[in-house]
């Protein structure tokens, strides 16, 4: 049984986080973009992040597992 992820080796529950985000209504995305904006502007670091990664995945770029992970999660989070 192996306890760590390899060199390379996404986090097993990486897609399950994008499809989470891909399942948001693209106009929902929109506003989530614009929320980490305003945040990022006050130099908080999760609207940075979560920002560019948002950008990112709506630009159909590569994100690696654990931005998407960070980012599904920031997002669950704010809908709660």
């Amino acid at each position: 049984m192996k306890h760590t992820l390899d060199v390379g080796e996404p986090h097993p529950m990486a897609n399950s986080a994008r499809n989470y985000i891909a399942n948001i209504p693209e106009e929902k995305l929109a506003i989530w973009r614009e929320a980490f904006a305003s945040n990022a502007i006050e130099g908080n670091r999760v609207g940075e992040i979560c920002g560019e990664t948002l950008k990112r995945l709506m630009n159909g770029h590569g994100v690696s597992d654990r931005y998407v992970l960070g980012l599904a999660w920031a997002i669950r989070r704010g809908d709660e």
